[in-house]
């Protein structure tokens, strides 16, 4: 699929940000002023959004090259995105997805994969590939057998004897659908009430990190004017088999694990260091829904790192 266009307004980063509790300065129409040396001189929409935007342009492909019959034959349950971000995309500036045909590859086990890229105002926004596959790509050897009872931990605390942070949220279907709507999906693709369907997207509970990191930083008390901080990578592994049972009002543990920085990972060509964080999504029995690495460095250094090239 070659370079459909898709636009964006700022009502749709207002519904996106809302349905998923997303406080970040960026986004906003009026506090994106306060961001120091923000270099976007406006509000930028939602890296989930663009994810979105990815999901269900894929949904459509898949559908297309009626590639779901060999996605459920071959048990490839796991959804994965890997997203690298290169620049922002601004309201009413088309933005150009292109989706590379699917490859098929059987070692180590059988893989669909498409190359993506997506651009807008003649710049590179973000590179990635969405993979269908039987085991996650991420993050897939984490356990969670020995933590304690989730429901009894208070909501925004460490779990003691971990380095988890929990924030506890729960699903609801107005917020899955405005999110939809506010990343240019089809929300009727996915919720229909007169036909009684409720299936909710893959990267809309993977969203939800996104608030969950913001309040960690808040408790730690960091300066969201002064120090903003942006992401450069998504690495996202999600079950569909459990996001088909979700439903309204389903509880989900959010667990949030920051590295601590070091020389040895570093954004790509800079001695930049990354902020690092594993993050996982855990329903009832602590079934693992969806596990994350997502990659943040400061403003202020990649804009350092870009006067003196």
């Amino acid at each position: 699929m070659k370079n459909q266009s898709f636009t964006f307004d700022q009502i749709h980063i207002e519904v996106a940000r809302n349905a998923t509790d997303d406080f970040n300065l960026f986004h906003d129409k009026h506090k994106w002023l306060q961001v120091t040396h923000n270099p976007f001189k406006g509000p930028i929409v939602l890296g989930y959004q663009l994810n979105t935007l990815i999901e269900y342009q894929m949904r459509l492909y898949r559908q297309a090259h009626h590639e779901n019959r060999i996605i459920a034959e071959n048990n490839l349950h796991f959804s994965n995105y890997q997203i690298t971000f290169v620049n922002a995309v601004r309201p009413r500036m088309p933005v150009y997805l292109d989706i590379k045909k699917t490859l098929i590859k059987t070692i180590p086990g059988l893989t669909l994969g498409n190359r993506i890229a997506m651009k807008s105002d003649d710049k590179t926004v973000l590179l990635g590939f969405k993979k269908e596959t039987q085991f996650p790509l991420f993050l897939a050897d984490t356990k969670f057998n020995q933590l304690p009872d989730l429901n009894e931990i208070p909501d925004r605390t460490i779990i003691s004897g971990t380095d988890y942070f929990l924030k506890r949220k729960f699903m609801n279907n107005g917020s899955a659908k405005n999110f939809l709507s506010g990343s240019l999906a089809e929300q009727s693709d996915y919720f229909d009430e007169l036909a009684n369907v409720a299936h909710y997207p893959e990267i809309f509970p993977c969203s939800l990190t996104s608030g969950a990191l913001l309040e960690k930083a808040q408790m730690e008390n960091h300066d969201f004017k002064l120090n903003p901080m942006v992401y450069t990578s998504h690495e996202i592994s999600v079950d569909r088999r459990y996001v088909n049972q979700l439903k309204n009002n389903d509880k989900l543990h959010i667990l949030v694990r920051q590295l601590p920085e070091s020389r040895e990972n570093t954004l790509n060509q800079t001695n930049i260091m990354l902020r690092t964080y594993h993050c996982y999504g855990l329903l009832q029995n602590n079934d693992v829904l969806f596990r994350m690495t997502m990659n943040l460095v400061p403003l202020e250094e990649i804009l350092k790192n870009l006067r003196q090239k």
